[in-house]
């Protein structure tokens, strides 16, 4: 063992994730983005689409290049994502308590689309079969997993994710009734880096959490929250409400994940984690009055919180050419697959493409040490690639991409989500792991033999 790695095994380091919730408006942006793309896929599956949004104030405005068969209300699709993450009201004065920050009846929709460039689709798809689709641009993109979780995601960003949920979630069936749809949420824990290279979370040592609300004391529920018809209710103070925060959603949260030693996570917290709820003190001015937003600036959200790496390319708004997307949901599948089988305990795999160019240029596979058996980095790679195909034409077929899905992927992280099939429809294909666990016992000659028994080199540059 070199002199590096026995200082940095057996350590305890602090490490910290953040997320927002899909009334943030960055978030908001991406689920808009979604939205054009998933009506584009309803009508016509092969769709070319790169959708970006912009919203500030009472605007929202999509803007991109899009060939598609659909015919496209972009005005109802925008007002339809903004209503259903629960913006209804706007007032041009930041002085206002009842402004939420956007309205879905009142916004103004500004749309400035065009086709694709004819360049770009001579290079990746026209007059090519299916598997022989290009990339649609170049660039690198990673997938990470880890075993300190059930679903092979860090406990930091899996926890900041599915705090942001809860919020909403309590937001919109009434328990909590007086938040508002925007909120931020980070999550620090201690880790315990082991001998073999894995990490263990210790303890949650920090959450913060910032969400919109109403005003305290004084908004009534009848007048917050459209079309309630129930018994009359004001708004707690903030004392009240924080505690509300900490009862219903930190501690529910945390009650649902499972670590790998098959506790829940609220094993981990406790009168040694640091809360900082609503720390600025109020929060009722909120979405694109109180920021504007854009498609694309919460990369490290939508995957790792920060954790193994990250190519730089976004998701919302791209067709599965677009391998910044398509690439990276296969990446993480890989790499969720590898530890899954047991194989690696933690696994991050790199993927790089040309524009134009079906097979992947490089192949990645990072194990820290945690390979388990006999195998090495090289025989995980290359159990890799027999086991899958990374070319963008495959990876919309292996994944069912060309589904009109996408608009739910757009909150609350890409990954760690449950794959489900509703009304025929797959999402989040990319979290079944393959079983690779017939590798686990071999040694490198063995799966050097399974790979030049295979077709790796169509799929594959060698």
């Amino acid at each position: 063992m070199s002199a590096t790695k026995k200082q940095n095994t057996g350590r305890t380091f602090l490490f910290s994730s953040e997320s927002v919730n899909e009334g943030h408006p960055d978030k908001l942006a991406d689920q808009v983005s979604d939205a054009v793309l998933d009506a584009c896929l309803k009508e016509d599956p092969m769709s070319k689409v790169a959708c970006e949004t912009s919203c500030k104030d009472n605007m929202v405005m999509v803007f991109g290049e899009i060939t598609t068969g659909a015919k496209l209300d972009y005005d109802s699709i925008v007002r339809k994502a903004v209503k259903g993450i629960g913006y209804d009201s706007f007032v041009d004065d930041l002085s206002s308590t009842v402004s939420k920050g956007l309205s879905d009846k009142s916004c103004e929709v500004l749309v400035r689309i065009n086709k694709q460039s004819p360049d770009i689709a001579g290079g990746v798809h026209v007059g090519k079969d299916e598997l022989d689709i290009g990339a649609g641009d170049q660039g690198i993109m990673f997938g990470y997993a880890s075993d300190e979780t059930e679903d092979c995601m860090p406990l930091t960003i899996l926890i900041a994710t599915r705090l942001g949920k809860k919020l909403t979630d309590v937001r919109k069936n009434g328990l909590l009734w007086w938040l508002r749809p925007d909120g931020k949420t980070q999550v620090t824990i201690e880790y315990k880096q082991n001998d073999d290279g894995s990490v263990e979370p210790l303890k949650i040592h920090t959450v913060v959490i910032s969400t919109q609300h109403a005003e305290p004391l004084k908004a009534v529920r009848s007048k917050e929250c459209a079309g309630y018809t129930g018994p009359e209710m004001t708004a707690p103070s903030m004392e009240d409400m924080n505690k509300a925060i900490v009862e219903d959603v930190i501690k529910e949260t945390l009650k649902g994940i499972k670590l790998k030693n098959g506790d829940t996570a609220l094993t981990l917290f406790g009168d040694h984690t640091h809360l900082h709820i609503n720390p600025s003190g109020k929060f009722i001015i909120g979405g694109p009055q109180g920021d504007a937003g854009l498609t694309g600036r919460k990369i490290i959200i939508d995957t790792y919180g920060g954790w193994g790496a990250h190519g730089g390319g976004a998701f919302s708004g791209k067709d599965p050419t677009k391998v910044d997307r398509s690439a990276a949901y296969i990446c993480r599948q890989m790499a969720k697959s590898v530890v899954k089988s047991g194989l690696a305990k933690r696994a991050l795999v790199q993927l790089s493409y040309a524009i134009g160019v079906a097979k992947p240029l490089s192949l990645f596979v990072e194990t820290y040490g945690t390979e388990q058996g006999d195998l090495t980095p090289v025989d995980i790679t290359n159990v890799i690639k027999i086991a899958f195909d990374c070319r963008p034409g495959a990876i919309a077929l292996s994944l069912a991409l060309r589904e009109p899905k996408y608009q739910e992927t757009a909150a609350y992280c890409h990954f760690g989500r449950e794959a489900v099939t509703k009304n025929g429809i797959k999402f989040f294909e990319w979290e079944n792991a393959k079983d690779l666990s017939k590798y686990k016992a071999m040694n490198s000659a063995q799966v050097e033999a399974e790979l030049k028994a295979s077709n790796y080199l169509e799929k594959w540059v060698d």
